[in-house]
This record gives structure tokens, C-alpha cells and sequence, in this order.
């Protein structure tokens, strides 16, 4: 699933090509809304917000969707021809670019004013200018016996944490994925860490939390399951399916 890096990253340039210009097509491609049509609105703004995507108009429609597992954006020219494919959910062009969405796990049109029906539940957002680690931190503990790494991924907790970012500050910090939120020490440092390591990865394509962009060596444990730690060598464990995998070293994070 994309993070929050991933998510600022998108909202970014889908703002570039689409904030202050005319919407000359819109082509909503899920049932709900095959009758909407947003031509003639002004986009005012792409933000993110957690792993959401909002892209405002100055008519005070939303256009909230959320990339869920398997969902993207593309921009092209406005000239580019998009090929038909039954994995398009939205395409919204003015006169110079097209943005469009694919495999959308949510496409929803809301009244700005009622953006909050969207994403009020997010806790304080990493990458976002509401960032406030002291209420992050106060949420995680308000469940003092629920597994950190869980903790983490809840995003009513704070918003834009995946299962990479989850993997690798637990690593860096030495914390066992299954110790109790209110038995972690540092959980102040720790989602200073978080926050530090999405702010450094989000305005480029791929992820770095080791410090190294070398190919194979981008990442502490996650995706290297069976793997010698960097630190230790001891053989990288993982638990879970799909989005829910965690990786963790059980020597370092014992």
C-alpha cells in the first residue's frame, strides 16, 4: 500500500498540473458517479492528507480518493491519448495536462465543507503542517497494551505510516513489534524518526531509510526476509500477509 511519502508525492503533482486551471474533461468511471461532471470547475488545490488524496475545485467539490493496495496516478499531456483500460476510475485534463487515476480504492465527491466526513478520524498527519507529536504520542498510549506495531499502522493514531516505515523505525529504534505502546520508552523519539524519515523520502520516487541508494541496500529489514541484519547478521524474520507483513530482526529488536 503507498505511504505517506508516496501520497504527498502524488498530491504534488497532480497540484503542478491541475491547481489554478479550468477542468476541460472529467470522466468518473466508478457507478456512483458516472453522472458527475466537474467541467468548467477551477481546481484549487491537490493535497494530501495521511495516505488520502484530496483535489479541491472552486465550485466547493472535493474529489477525495484513497490509492488503497494497488491504485496511481498518472500525468500526461493533455495531447497524450489514454488507452482504454477497465483499471480507470477518474480522469480529470485541462487544456495542458491529465491526470489520471487508476485502480482507485476510493473515489468520492464530497462538498468541501464536509471533507472531514473523509478524514476527520486521521490522527495528526506526519507530513502534513498539523504535525504534532505530543498528541501522536498521546493517542499510541491511550491503548497501553495494544502491540506498537499495530499502534503505528492505525492511522486514527497518526496518519501516513505503512507497513515499510512501520518495519524500518522499529528497527532503527530496537523496539520488538509486539512490545506494548505503553512499554516503549522512546515513543516520542520514535515517531520523531517516523516523521523524519517520510519528510526525507517524499519528494522523490523510491524509498531510502539506510542512507544508501544503492540498489539492494535501500532498506534495514523490510522485504528481506531470511536476510543477514546489517547489524548482526542474524537471519531477518517476517510475519503476516500482503499489507500486514512485518519484518523484524530478533536479535536486535529482542
Amino acid at each position: 500500500m503507498p505511504e505517506g511519502d508516496v501520497v504527498w508525492y502524488t498530491a504534488r503533482r497532480l497540484h503542478e498540473a491541475l491547481a489554478g486551471r479550468t477542468l476541460t474533461r472529467s470522466d468518473f468511471r466508478v457507478p456512483r458517479l458516472a453522472t458527475a461532471d466537474l467541467t468548467g470547475d477551477k481546481v484549487t488545490e491537490a493535497a494530501a492528507r495521511g495516505k488520502h488524496l484530496l483535489i479541491r475545485t472552486s465550485g466547493g467539490l472535493t474529489v477525495h480518493t484513497h490509492l488503497l493496495m494497488d491504485g496511481s496516478w498518472r500525468v500526461t499531456p493533455a495531447s497524450s491519448a489514454v488507452t482504454e483500460s477497465h483499471r480507470i476510475r477518474l480522469i480529470l485534463a485541462n487544456d495542458e495536462w491529465q491526470a489520471t487515476g487508476y485502480q482507485l480504492g476510493v473515489v468520492e465527491l464530497l462538498r468541501t465543507r464536509d471533507e472531514q466526513r473523509a478524514t476527520g478520524h486521521l490522527g495528526p498527519d506526519l507530513l502534513g503542517p498539523d504535525w504534532d507529536r505530543d498528541e501522536a504520542v498521546r493517542r499510541l498510549v491511550a491503548q497501553p497494551d495494544r502491540p506498537v506495531g499495530e499502534a503505528l499502522m492505525d492511522q486514527r493514531n497518526l496518519a501516513g505510516i505503512g507497513n515499510v516505515y512501520k518495519s524500518e523505525v522499529l528497527f532503527m529504534r530496537r523496539v520488538n513489534p509486539w512490545t506494548p505502546a505503553g512499554a516503549v520508552p522512546d515513543l516520542a523519539e520514535l515517531t520523531d524518526v517516523a516523521h523524519q524519515l517520510l519528510d526525507a523520502n517524499k519528494a522523490r520516487v523510491g524509498r531510502i531509510t539506510t542512507g544508501s541508494p544503492r540498489r539492494g541496500e535501500e532498506t534495514w529489514v523490510y522485504g528481506r526476509r531470511g536476510r543477514p541484519c546489517r547489524r548482526c547478521g542474524t537471519a531477518i524474520q517476517a510475519q503476516g500477509q500482503q499489507d500486514r507483513v512485518t519484518y523484524w530482526c530478533p536479535r536486535c529488536q529482542s
